[in-house]
């Protein structure tokens, strides 16, 4: 049985390799296509990096300082334009990443109340955060496969590279 208690610390050098892949394939995306969404009515691939960055900022990070969300939504008028998206993302992250750093570990124990009204610990929540993050990263490769744009992979190889290297 782990008896390890949650340390910030760890979560915060697990969270920055979460947002440098997550970087790494922003950076795939080209800039005529920042707008591009595969059906009317659908989220853009700004509208998406838009969301990870607010949600993170007002939702997750309030949250779990023990405050209530804040996130008023993913548009356009946050951010226009690939410059400006990438910017917003890069600026939400860092303050989201500050206001994670001032949490202390203790913090991790006590509880929070998302905007659903649940009590739930502060650390649970920002493992919801990294689902959350995951999730949406993986409608961006998703994306970027539709406009046949080449991704980085994930952990260094391609699903194709691995089954090379383990077949028989």
């Amino acid at each position: 049985m782990d008896t390890h208690a949650p340390q910030l610390d760890d979560f915060l050098k697990y969270w920055q390799k979460i947002r440098a892949r997550t970087q790494r394939l922003l950076c795939c995306i080209p800039p005529d296509r920042i707008d591009w969404t595969y059906r009317e009515g659908r989220w853009t691939l700004g509208d998406l990096i838009r969301h990870l960055a607010a949600l993170e900022r007002w939702m997750f990070a309030e949250n779990v300082s023990g405050r209530p969300s804040l996130y008023d939504g993913c548009g356009r008028d946050l951010a226009d334009g690939y410059d400006d998206v990438l910017a917003y993302w890069e600026r939400l992250g860092q303050e989201t990443e500050q206001m994670l750093t001032g949490l202390g570990d203790e913090r991790l124990a006590e509880r929070c109340t998302t905007p659903g009204g649940a009590e739930i610990t502060v650390w649970k929540w920002l493992r919801a955060m990294v689902e959350h993050h995951v999730h949406h990263r993986g409608q961006i490769y998703l994306y970027l496969a539709l406009l046949d744009v080449p991704t980085p992979p994930l952990y260094g190889l391609t699903a194709e590279q691995v089954e090379e290297r383990g077949g028989a």
